[in-house]
């Protein structure tokens, strides 16, 4: 998966505390959104309302999980945006209205059959993926890699269905794409992650966790 933003966004400075600025936070998603336009053809339509909602909620959450940071930081710098990821896709502010164009350039062809699957998903899980890697890379000067099941199109249907039914899943999906370790039955809590567990010297059950199947 390209990280269309991310250079963009790593300019900013300080751009985690930015993103937990309403103003901020609906600036980078909108011009996120602006450049997938751009760039693939598709347009969207975000509903200013449930994109607050959406951030507010995220603020809560990451508020009640905050002490995790201490634990592991570039871990949960992860798991805060799969907490906002998960808040986006439940409330969908973003709506695609146009199909992407039939010719996208090089970089993004590997990924049109994705971005025509689930244009709202793509958008929501890009822009998550980059605001980690430019934050990561201000913050500990590396940015993540990316798995090769960021561009799986048949990962991208199990991610939808199970998303859709329980968004938390989105979480789980998000570690994924980033080489982590998900934790498929309880991706929502921070104290249930692996990286969290190992730092504490726990044992981690999300080995043992099956992976939802690809249907």
């Amino acid at each position: 998966m390209d990280l269309l933003f991310k250079n963009q966004m790593a300019n900013v400075p300080d751009l985690r505390h930015r993103l937990r600025q309403l103003r901020w936070f609906r600036a980078t998603l909108r011009k996120h959104a602006n450049l997938i336009t751009e760039m693939t053809g598709v347009r969207y339509d975000i509903d200013e309302k449930r994109l607050t909602e959406a951030f507010l909620n995220w603020i809560e959450l990451v508020n009640q999980n905050k002490h995790y940071a201490a634990v592991d930081r570039k871990d949960f710098i992860i798991f805060a945006a799969g907490l906002v990821l998960k808040e986006l896709i439940r409330l969908a502010p973003a709506k695609a209205v146009s199909a992407p164009d039939s010719n996208l350039s090089d970089d993004l062809a590997n990924l049109s059959d994705i971005i025509r699957f689930w244009p709202e998903g793509f958008l929501y899980t890009n822009y998550c993926i980059c605001a980690i890697a430019a934050v990561q890379e201000q913050e500990f000067g590396t940015s993540p890699d990316i798995d090769q099941s960021a561009s799986d199109l048949r990962t991208w249907w199990t991610y939808r269905e199970n998303a859709s039914e329980m968004p938390g899943f989105a979480i789980a999906f998000l570690d994924k794409f980033l080489g982590q370790e998900p934790n498929w039955v309880m991706p929502d809590f921070a104290s249930a992650r692996a990286a969290v567990q190992r730092a504490l010297g726990a044992d981690h059950p999300a080995s043992a966790l099956t992976e939802p199947s690809q249907n």
